[in-house]
């Protein structure tokens, strides 16, 4: 099994797209590896040599994946947070920060919904 940037790759699944299992490398950026290191993106996981992952991790070094690139990102937020941008207070609100509306939709970003009211039915008049 390929073991690439602390990563295990699926071995039943074709290279290309079990390059993508390592955070920071999507389809583009695993076909330009491919193309670069010379793999068939079709081979699959398991068929892959000792010479070829060895050069699939060559390609990769250069690449910042994983826990650099959370760290990155991590302290890329955290920095707009300190400064007081408004990016930085739309994160630290857990609401979207590129402009994306709230009224509706922002399910994902603002969580389950939450009534918000005095939660007990009107009294009818009789």
């Amino acid at each position: 099994m390929a073991r690439i940037a602390g990563v295990d790759l699926p071995p039943q699944k074709r290279i290309v797209i079990g390059l993508t299992y390592v955070y920071g490398i999507g389809t583009s950026l695993s076909e330009k590896i491919l193309m670069r290191t010379k793999i068939n993106p079709s081979v699959k996981g398991k068929d892959l040599t000792e010479t070829q992952i060895l050069a699939l991790r060559e390609a990769i070094k250069d690449i910042k994946v994983e826990g650099d690139l959370r760290k990155d990102i991590s302290t890329s937020i955290k920095r707009l947070t300190d400064i007081g941008s408004y990016r930085g207070m739309r994160h630290r609100k857990a609401l979207p920060a590129r402009g994306q509306r709230t009224r509706t939709n922002a399910r994902t970003r603002r969580g389950k919904r939450k009534t918000v009211g005095s939660g007990r039915k009107k009294e009818e008049k009789t």
